[in-house]
């Protein structure tokens, strides 16, 4: 387990506007899964009530921990939910849960 990379994890959900945006994006990558299409960016951020500066400043964190992968199409930004992290996390917690 690397516990840098995990630190890193934890500290881009510790903010509630980057969670927020988080758990959206998994929620249209799950509703989204079978055409494996992505969430567009734009959707959500008219949902936050945050500008658009903020919220790139968010998905880089986001990406930068590795939680998500964006990509342009054309003029849309998607964002995908890094599966291997996101297994990595719940063996983490699976693993500190065995462990009490």
């Amino acid at each position: 387990m690397d516990t840098q990379k995990m630190a890193k994890v934890f500290k881009a959900l510790s903010n509630p506007n980057r969670l927020e945006l988080y758990l959206q994006i998994v929620e249209k990558h799950e509703t989204s899964y079978e055409t494996n299409c992505g969430c567009l960016i734009n959707e959500i951020s008219k949902s936050l009530n945050i500008g658009a500066p903020t919220v790139s400043h968010h998905l880089k964190e986001l990406s930068n921990a590795e939680l998500i992968f964006t990509e342009r199409k054309g003029k849309y930004l998607v964002a995908r939910v890094n599966e291997k992290m996101v297994n990595e996390v719940n063996e983490l917690l699976k693993l500190h849960k065995d462990e009490s």
